[in-house]
């Protein structure tokens, strides 16, 4: 092992049995970590980048996981070298959070809910630094301010649900330093959060990192993300390590065509194509023959305007209140109110996409909520098309909800994962009564699953068979199911891989070109909702920020908090 190298990786292979049937999760992966380096590991979903973190850990779930070939070697504080694959479990408790610590993609999930948050990182310097409950406690709040979280003191009493994303992902950052560990794997640690927040858990690793002298594996599906933070860039591709180099280097000219559609599938910055690049493409194409986008010029834009903005208005707000109980008197009666929706006033056009953006809290998800009546706002009027929402009954609105639908943003918890993905989309055509019979309405839904790209073979398939971005189609397809007019897509594209995104992205576009669909694209990502948007709406506290033409914010934003969002925007550079 080379003394530079804090970690190294020789041939690693590991598969999984499920169901009679094996599956190479790792094929063959070598690389290796400096020491005070920061390594980034990049691909989509499935190409095996989680499983290498976990396999470093020995954390691979068993018996399914199976090391098949391959060594493991790492170079501990002190200078001694260990095979991580040859240590005995008790051997790899002491190397766990002492020697190697980890920070998952989701705090929530990673944080015990029923201890505070103090207790679980004070736990963690108790077990492997032998300290006292009162040192633990000093060294625990040490830590808080380290990381920068605001009332240390406070927090530790804290449970997570508590704190804010943002806040629950620094004390696992706090929790993963507090023994200093030589390494540091991050696995997907800003996946979950806002791009504000985003940019600052990044800056925030990166001064930790310079200060303690540590190394850091950055795992991540977005290769923008690590522009700027990763020294080297590891890509790895269904289980494969297909390329590795100078994140630069990596960045100018890939050599490979996976890496560069990875790198043309996130929309650009300065110029509005009408169609993203899929990986697909290149893969087919290969590195020397890109296919050439297609861009939307400042002319055609206009005219497109100029025709959707001649015709009255399909959905006006105005003076919308949305308001939740944040205290509860003696008798269970709400005698304080939070104010999610503060008296927002906008028009939608027929055939237009409106973008709402901001971070997580600005009543951005309230509001789309409220338009479709899945939250009862407090006062303000929606006309639909002329017609008053706000004062329908349900029995008026169960008829007419028909007319406009959502889109989640989890695929997974918005299928019911009892009904085949053809019984769920004819679940609302039964509802709504539309089509002759089940014979009918069967043939609509294959129709519907071969307009979003998937075949009648998947009319029988439940929501786990799936990937996220097929579960994903198969929620738009049920959206279609009763031709609505007006679709919200609540962060329908967050929790997809950058390169699935931009097949939904594009899917989205050919269908309400086809269509005439009316789309309230809501997202906390600016660069993806500009690129889909006619205008921008920019949230913040409840309130409209700046509402104009989605170019003219974009380019030249006239609120300070609209900047800030648009300079946290990761970009290739």
């Amino acid at each position: 092992m080379d003394t530079e190298n804090i970690l190294e990786i020789n041939h690693l292979s590991v598969v999984f049995h499920r169901e009679g049937e094996t599956t190479a999760a790792v094929d063959d992966v070598s690389f290796s970590v400096r020491k005070g380096e920061i390594l980034g590991i990049v691909g989509e979903s499935g190409s095996g980048k989680s499983v290498t973190a976990l396999s470093i850990l020995r954390l691979v779930p068993s018996p399914e996981g199976e090391f098949t070939g391959g060594e493991i070697l790492y170079r501990s504080n002190y200078g001694t070298e260990h095979s991580l694959l040859s240590l005995t479990e008790r051997q790899m408790q002491d190397f766990r959070g002492k020697e190697i610590g980890i920070i998952f993609q989701e705090p929530m999930t990673s944080l015990n809910p029923v201890l505070t948050c103090g207790f679980q990182v004070a736990e963690t310097i108790r077990k492997h630094l032998g300290a006292g409950k009162q040192d633990a406690k000093k060294q625990t709040l040490e830590w808080f301010r380290e990381v920068k979280l605001p009332r240390p003191e406070e927090i530790w009493k804290s449970y997570p649900h508590q704190l804010s994303g943002g806040q629950k992902q620094r004390v696992m950052i706090a929790m993963a330093m507090a023994c200093n560990p030589g390494l540091l794997i991050a696995d997907e640690p800003t996946t979950a959060l806002d791009v504000t927040v985003q940019k600052t858990i990044l800056e925030l690793m990166k001064e930790l990192q310079a200060r303690h002298g540590m190394s850091i594996l950055f795992i991540t599906h977005d290769l923008a993300l690590i522009s700027g933070f990763a020294g080297r860039v590891l890509v790895m591709y269904k289980g494969r390590a297909v390329e590795t180099g100078k994140t630069e280097t990596v960045f100018s000219s890939p050599s490979h065509p996976y890496t560069a559609g990875l790198l043309s599938c996130r929309p650009p910055a300065r110029q509005r194509l009408k169609i993203l690049p899929t990986i697909g493409e290149f893969m087919e194409s290969g590195i020397n023959s890109r296919p050439v986008p297609e861009i939307e010029t400042a002319e055609e834009r206009r005219e497109r305007h100029r025709q959707l903005y001649s015709a009255p208005p399909l959905l006006e707000v105005r003076e919308l209140e949305t308001v939740f109980p944040s205290h509860y008197s003696f008798f269970g009666k709400p005698d304080r109110f939070v104010q999610a929706v503060s008296k927002v006033s906008f028009k939608v056009y027929p055939g237009e996409t409106l973008g709402i953006v901001g971070e997580s809290g600005c009543g951005k998800t309230t509001l789309g909520r409220s338009i479709l009546r899945l939250i009862e706002s407090r006062s303000g009027q929606i006309l639909f098309d002329g017609r008053e929402i706000s004062r329908m009954s349900q029995a008026e609105l169960r008829s007419f909800r028909q007319e406009f639908q959502i889109i989640f943003q989890d695929p997974y918890s918005s299928l019911n994962p009892r009904l085949t993905a053809g019984a769920a989309i004819m679940e609302p055509m039964i509802i709504q009564k539309k089509y002759r019979g089940s014979k009918e309405r069967k043939l609509r839904a294959m129709e519907l699953l071969e307009m979003v790209g998937l075949t009648g073979e998947h009319f029988y398939r439940y929501p786990h068979e799936f990937s996220g971005g097929q579960r994903q189609r198969v929620c738009i397809a049920r959206t279609l199911a009763v031709n609505p007019r007006l679709i919200v897509c609540d962060e329908s594209v967050s929790a997809l891989d950058v390169s699935v995104q931009a097949q939904i992205l594009n899917l989205l576009n050919r269908l309400k070109n086809e269509f005439g669909f009316t789309y309230l694209f809501i997202s906390h990502d600016l660069s993806v909702v500009w690129f889909m948007s006619d205008r921008l709406i920019v949230m913040k506290n409840g309130k409209i920020e700046e509402m104009g033409d989605a170019d003219s914010i974009y380019s030249a934003p006239e609120s300070e908090y609209t900047w800030s969002l648009l300079d946290a925007v990761p970009s290739l550079h």
